[in-house]
């Protein structure tokens, strides 16, 4: 099993978006049995995949002595994608975490989770806590989407200093250049300036993610940004290989 966190500390990156569209592919394509983890009050994960929180549940009961989250776990529409959803009482969650004073209840809790899932992706809200804190010692690699900006590179730096925090053994980190517009200079340049990077390209098929409430995938498989999530990826699973051989 590997844990693979979609992270930044700025909002509107399309995070919310690439976690779904990865959570897909590996479902869909790579045939993993894959958990897509939302904790992100707002729900956006459940929403981009037609998929509603219980409001029976509480998403962050899970966290407590005795939590199971497999109780809110809920199928999605794609066979091989399961969701664990968020809801409004994941607001609560960095001061209930802080509280139970246990440093690594995240990994536990997912640690738990792999014996039935290769594959559990994260999409982290746009905060620097204890939660972040948690989901990256939990995180065998961070994801980090960066808009060709100042701030977005500014925001770059502040999650490197933010996994490197967590020792030796923290997580390698993949940098994105997501909602790349190549007519734009400043795009352009910051493409030039990480040809390395993968990209996801500034198009329509991703905002209609949206709209369709389904990943780019399942409903533009010929797109340029469905070709894009794919080799995302790609380089995501290669780098997963490489850090298991140096392990």
């Amino acid at each position: 099993m590997a844990g693979i966190a979609i992270y930044s500390v700025k909002g509107g990156v399309g995070k919310t978006t690439l976690a779904v569209n990865l959570a897909w592919i590996s479902a869909t394509i790579s045939r993993r049995k894959t958990l897509l983890w939302d904790l992100d009050a707002s729900n956006g994960s459940g929403f981009l995949l037609g998929v509603d929180a219980r409001k029976k549940h509480s998403a962050q009961s899970i966290f407590a002595g005795g939590g199971d989250p497999e109780k809110l776990i809920r199928k999605t529409a794609y066979p091989g994608l399961d969701l664990l959803p968020a809801d409004e009482s994941i607001r609560a969650l960095d001061r209930q975490l802080g509280e139970l004073g246990k440093k690594k209840r995240i990994a536990k809790l997912t640690a738990g989770l792999s014996r039935h899932y290769e594959r559990i992706i994260f999409d982290c809200p746009s905060v620097l806590n204890e939660l972040s804190a948690q989901v990256m010692r939990a995180a065998d690699l961070v994801i980090v989407p960066l808009p060709p900006s100042p701030l977005s590179a500014r925001a770059f730096e502040v999650v490197v200093e933010e996994v490197r925090g967590h020792g030796k053994g923290h997580p390698p980190i993949l940098p994105v250049l997501s909602m790349l517009d190549l007519r734009r200079g400043l795009h352009k340049a910051a493409r030039e300036a990480n040809p390395a990077w993968p990209a996801i390209p500034l198009a329509s098929a991703v905002e209609l993610c949206a709209v369709e409430q389904r990943p780019v995938g399942a409903f533009a498989p010929r797109s340029s940004a469905a070709r894009a999530m794919a080799g995302l990826w790609a380089a995501i699973e290669k780098k997963l290989a490489s850090r298991a051989e140096d392990k």
